[in-house]
């Protein structure tokens, strides 16, 4: 089964993304904060990392180019999701492989997530 672990501080959005993802059969796993961002990572092995932008401890931004420059993480797509309207921009700076705007549709984040799943599963 597919993992997918999000990253965000607001609880509501954690719950919907949740029981959206394991509709579709993911193992979805959920932080509210970055703090050790590696090592909450790292025993969970998610095949696409969901992170939100103003996220606690280093923000999104961050926190993704920390996943994208270690070696034990650097092949997991990243997801980039914010309510601010430049999140592509973001994305990009952040060096994300894909990014969503909140509020989002549900079936854009269904694709998104089974896009990177499948990225990923290339790169394995």
């Amino acid at each position: 089964m597919n993992r997918v672990l999000i990253f965000d501080d607001d609880t509501d959005i954690l719950e919907i993304c949740t029981m959206i993802l394991q509709s579709k059969g993911y193992i979805v796993f959920t932080e509210t904060s970055c703090e050790n961002l590696l090592e909450k990572i790292s025993p969970r092995n998610p095949h696409v990392i969901i992170m939100d932008n103003k996220i606690p401890e280093t923000g999104g931004v961050i926190a993704t180019r920390i996943i994208k420059k270690t070696e034990n993480t650097k092949n997991i797509p990243v997801i980039l999701f914010s309510a601010f309207g430049n999140v592509a921009q973001l994305s990009k700076d952040a060096r994300a492989d894909y990014f969503l705007e909140k509020p989002f549709d549900i079936t854009e984040l269904e694709n998104l997530v089974e896009l990177a799943v499948g990225r990923n599963a290339i790169h394995k």
